[in-house]
């Protein structure tokens, strides 16, 4: 008897907690399925939201570290030096002119990645840039191709191996070009080499007086790079992140992955 009146009240308990047990199932069965599709996207590439890893492959960290502290000093105390002089006795509306009149020049560069990777749209539309920014835009120095309804589809050969199944390789810095891939750097030659040939012959079809050449060719490219790096906001240790090599190196890997991708 005394057994008995022992049990009652646990069997009382009992039902309570089979109905407690029954909704925690009943509610937590939907959750489970609401997390699936988050926790697929990071192994299914058929999931809605699914992300590629990036490949932060960097086996020449102590390298590319050095290399990095050496173009921070460059650019504080040789090139940004040089950029604000170019910046100070050129006014804003004359370096803008001065950026697209390179742009158009070295459309070239943007025909042919286009070619290779097959974006035949990006070709005429690079072709008809290229037409109207030399005669409407005055030899490139204005962009009326642009609100024309053709905007710049830059393209540079690092893509076009990215298309062609290439892999990035180890992160590499490069000495004041700085962030780069063995992909890039690759690509990056074969771009300048390119443009260096369009450059010699534009530069040589003139018939210019001896040594003329020379002095054109080195000023462009002087001015071009000038230009170039005047138009970059980034300043080395100005990101306020105490990790700004690691930040550096995700960012430039993410936007190339973004541009490849496209």
């Amino acid at each position: 008897m005394t057994s008995q009146l022992a049990f009652n009240p646990i069997r009382k308990v009992i039902p309570v907690l089979g109905l407690v047990l029954l909704m925690l199932t009943t509610y937590a069965l939907p959750l489970a399925a609401q997390e699936a599709p988050s926790e697929l996207k990071l192994t299914d590439p058929s999931a809605p939201g699914f992300e590629p890893a990036i490949d932060m492959y960097d086996p020449w960290e102590g390298w590319n570290r050095g290399v990095y502290r050496f173009n921070y000093g460059f650019d504080k105390y040789i090139f940004l030096p040089l950029v604000k002089g170019y910046q100070f006795i050129t006014p804003e509306p004359a370096r803008q002119g001065v950026t697209n009149f390179f742009n158009n020049l070295f459309e070239i560069r943007n025909f042919g990645n286009n070619l290779l990777q097959g974006k035949i749209e990006g070709c005429v539309n690079t072709v008809f840039r290229f037409a109207i920014n030399t005669t409407l835009g005055l030899g490139g120095l204005m962009d009326p191709a642009t609100d024309a309804g053709f905007p710049e589809w830059r393209e540079d050969f690092g893509q076009t191996l990215g298309v062609w199944g290439a892999g990035p390789g180890p992160y590499f810095v490069l000495p004041i070009l700085g962030p780069s891939t063995v992909r890039d750097t690759t690509g990056l030659a074969v771009d300048a080499v390119g443009e260096g040939l369009w450059l010699n012959f534009l530069v040589n079809a003139p018939d210019w007086s001896t040594g003329t050449e020379d002095k054109v060719r080195w000023s462009l490219t002087g001015l071009r790079i000038l230009n170039t790096r005047s138009n970059v906001a980034f300043r080395y240790y100005e990101t306020g992140s105490p990790f700004e090599y690691e930040l550096v190196r995700f960012l430039y890997l993410k936007n190339r992955q973004l541009l490849i991708e496209q």
